[in-house]
Parts: C-alpha cells; sequence; structure tokens
C-alpha cells in the first residue's frame, strides 16, 4: 500500500470513529442534565431512571472518547510529522487547553456516577452539568485546531520558516466561529436523533413504554430544535468557505465556471475532465443568492484555480450533497414534529411517528462524517491552507499499509465493544419496571 495512502486513510479512519464518539460524549451530559433537572424538581422516579442510565452510557463515551482521542494524538507525531514541526508550536495552545477540559470533565464525571445520594442533590447535579460544559469546550477547541488548517493565522511565512508566532490570533483564526458553532449544532443533531429514534424503538416494542418515552420527549426535543437552527450555521459556514476557500465551495458544488447568476446545483455526476456536471437540478442565480446576498454576485468557479490546486471534486460534491440531503430531511421532520405539537397533539403517539424518527437515527452521524468529508477532503492539496501541502507532511517510513491495517482491527473491535455495552444497558432497562405501558395505537 503507498504511504501516502495508507497515512491519509488511517487518519480518516480514526478521525471517522473519534467524531462519533465524541459528538455524544459532548452532548450526552446535557440530555442527562435535563433528565436529572426534571427529577429533582417533580419527584418522578421515571427521570431519577433515565439520568442513571444515560449517565453510564455517557461514561462508556467517555471512555471511548478518551482511548480514540489519545490515538490521534499520537497519529498526529507518528504519521505527520513534518506538520507537527513547523504547526505544534503555532497551534499548540486550544490542544494544551482541550487537555484541561478534557480533565475537568473526568473530575466532575467521577463526582457525578459516585455522587448518588452522597453530595447535596443540586450540586450533584451541578456536576452533571460541568460534565456537558466542559466537553463541549473540548469540542470547540478541537474544532479551533482544525479551524486554524483552514485559515491559518497567528505566525508570518517566509523562506520556508515561522516566525512572529500569535497563538492566540492561530487559536481565534478567521474560521473558528463558523467552523465550530456548525460542529456542535451538528454535534446535537446527530445524537439528539440517534438516542431518540433508539428510544423509540424501544417504545414500538412495549419496553418499558414510560422510561422510553421521557428519554424520547428530551432527546427529540434536543434534535429537532438543533436541526433547525442548523441551516442557519451551515448558512454563516458556506459564506465563510467562499470568501476564504473558493476551491472547496467550487467543489462542493461542483461549480467549474466562473459567472455571476451562479446556480445552485442539486446531485448530478461531476466530470472533470469535461469541466460539467451531468443529470443535476440547477437552481438558476441561486447560488450566488446565498453566498453574497446577490442574486448577479460573481461566484469563482474552479476555472480561476490552478489545476494543481483543485481538491477532488466528485468526492467533495458528493459528500456535501449527501450531508444537506440529510439535513433538510432532519429539519423536515422537525417542522413536521412541531407543527404536530402545535395543530395535531392526538398524532403525538401515533406509531408511524415513531417509525419516522426510528428512520432518522442514523442520518445525523452520516451527515457528520459527510460533512468533515466535506472540511479535510475539500482542503486538499493542503494540511494547512495555502502554506503546507499533505504530501509534503506524510512521514516516509515503511510498513504504515500494516499499521492501516491494524488499525481498522482495532477500531472495529472497539465498536463492536461500544455496541455490545449499550445492548447491555438497554436490556437492563428493562428491569427498571414492572408493568410497562401499552403500546400507542396506528
Amino acid at each position: 500500500m503507498n504511504d501516502f495512502f495508507a497515512a491519509r486513510s488511517q487518519m480518516a479512519l480514526s478521525l471517522g470513529f473519534h467524531i462519533i464518539f465524541s459528538c455524544i460524549g459532548m452532548v450526552m451530559p446535557f440530555f442527562m442534565a435535563i433528565s436529572h433537572y426534571y427529577w429533582l424538581r417533580t419527584g418522578d422516579v421515571v427521570f431519577r431512571n433515565v439520568t442513571r442510565a444515560w449517565s453510564k452510557g455517557v461514561a462508556i463515551f467517555f471512555a471511548t472518547g478518551a482511548v480514540s482521542g489519545t490515538v490521534l494524538s499520537f497519529e498526529l507525531g507518528l504519521l505527520w510529522p513534518e506538520f507537527m514541526k513547523h504547526a505544534g508550536p503555532i497551534f499548540g495552545m486550544p490542544f494544551s487547553l482541550e487537555g484541561t477540559a478534557f480533565f475537568i470533565e473526568a473530575i466532575a464525571l467521577g463526582f457525578f456516577l459516585y455522587g448518588w445520594d452522597k453530595f447535596n442533590k443540586w450540586f450533584h447535579w451541578f456536576t452533571g452539568v460541568v460534565v456537558g460544559i466542559s466537553g463541549l469546550a473540548s469540542g470547540i477547541l478541537v474544532v479551533a485546531a482544525n479551524a486554524w488548517m483552514n485559515s491559518p493565522a497567528g505566525f508570518t511565512y517566509r523562506n520556508g520558516q515561522y516566525s512572529d508566532i500569535d497563538p492566540i490570533k492561530a487559536m481565534f483564526n478567521d474560521a473558528w466561529f463558523s467552523q465550530a458553532l456548525h460542529m456542535m449544532v451538528a454535534a446535537f443533531v446527530a445524537t439528539g436523533f440517534a438516542v431518540a429514534g433508539v428510544h423509540a424503538f424501544m417504545i414500538l416494542k412495549g419496553k418499558n413504554v414510560r422510561f422510553h418515552s421521557a428519554s424520547f420527549r428530551i432527546a427529540a426535543a434536543f434534535a429537532t430544535i438543533a436541526a433547525l437552527l442548523q441551516p442557519l450555521s451551515g448558512d454563516i459556514s458556506a459564506r465563510d468557505v467562499a470568501s476564504r476557500q473558493p476551491a472547496k465551495l467550487a467543489a462542493m458544488e461542483a461549480h467549474f465556471h466562473t459567472g455571476s447568476r451562479a446556480p445552485l446545483i442539486i446531485g448530478g455526476i461531476p466530470d472533470e475532465e469535461r469541466k460539467e456536471v451531468r443529470y443535476a437540478l440547477k437552481l438558476p442565480a441561486l447560488l450566488s443568492l446565498m453566498i453574497d446576498h446577490d442574486p448577479d454576485a460573481v461566484v469563482k468557479g474552479l476555472d480561476q484555480i490552478p489545476e494543481a490546486d483543485h481538491p477532488p471534486v466528485a468526492v467533495t460534491h458528493y459528500a456535501f450533497q449527501v450531508m444537506v440531503g440529510l439535513g433538510v430531511f432532519m429539519a423536515a421532520i422537525s417542522v413536521f414534529y412541531y407543527f404536530i405539537i402545535w395543530k395535531r397533539k392526538r398524532w403525538r403517539d401515533k406509531r408511524w411517528l415513531l417509525k419516522l424518527f426510528v428512520l432518522a437515527t442514523p442520518m445525523g452521524f452520516m451527515a457528520v462524517e459527510a460533512g468533515w468529508t466535506v472540511t479535510e477532503v475539500g482542503r486538499q492539496p493542503w494540511i494547512i491552507y495555502g502554506v503546507m501541502r499533505t504530501r509534503d507532511a506524510v512521514t516516509p517510513m515503511p510498513g504504515i499499509g500494516y499499521s492501516f491495517l491494524l488499525f481498522t482491527l482495532i477500531y472495529l473491535s472497539l465498536s463492536v465493544i461500544v455496541v455490545f455495552m449499550l445492548y447491555r444497558q438497554i436490556k437492563m432497562v428493562d428491569k427498571l419496571y414492572d408493568v410497562p405501558l401499552p403500546v400507542p395505537k396506528s
């Protein structure tokens, strides 16, 4: 296996697994805190049971996220030493702060898990909130480091040397806010729909309906609100990409030719040789309107960018279409869900509504994976945009192909273990109630 291909594949594999663990680890503590708050305010034991069950899931994903995150930190040094040699002193601050947030999260989680009936009840609840806040801070800091790769700042690059390093400016680069916002909202969408879907499935099976109904309502609220906010964060992110990385935007939209009144392309098969998109639905002037809020605005195409700096158009375009398509579908479910709450409350317990959420269970994480593909593949051929090419950062080390295969087995094994542990936790929930409520009627 080619060393360059193997290094990129191993990094992609590691990120692909870690992002799922980290999203759940960041978001689930907030679900847990809400159910815990309901328990403290109402005294309804079902919310206490939901909190306890979810806290065990948080612990599982905290442990797996720590393992996969540690592997990633080693891979940065082993697979991309030239990158770390130059970039480490510049964007090391968010990684250092992320480590601090991680330790705070670990301490708070320990207090929460072992603090039942030992601490003041509100202090105990507060430790759960700290788990969520510190986990979210960790995610934002890591995304800030990735944003720096897309929008390098905080240094002067001259004659192959980096000088005048400003780590604060590097961390708060031009891309950090839009990327962090989009990623954090996506984490709530993905985790919310996944958790709501699992509990909807258990309701359909008639398992501890009261428990799973309470869980479903909390997760569905987070998921649907976040799904409705996501198009707004997506608009901010897309316009930011258009201003800083026009090649990435052009690849996302398969926009080959510079011009005004640029159409928004839906679907289609990009033909990079003929510089066209076949079988696509084109909405006239909509891309110009979305990017610059002006239907006559000029949008830069790939024809204005050197061939050597073109991202892989097909992969970027397909991933972008998948991300947007799934996001639109989940937003549509959210609109429909709130329409039901507002106008058709008698539909809330219908089986077909629960089946709709079950169908959406994996969609959020599929959209997250597609979105990160757009972010990383769309930046190519640069590892530091406009400064260092990816090929120049890889380790010329034999045996990377074997390392890739080994880590593939490790991550697959880790996934199987996580699924087994979660399945066992869900089965244990069956013991919380002796008499389940009746299943909703069609």
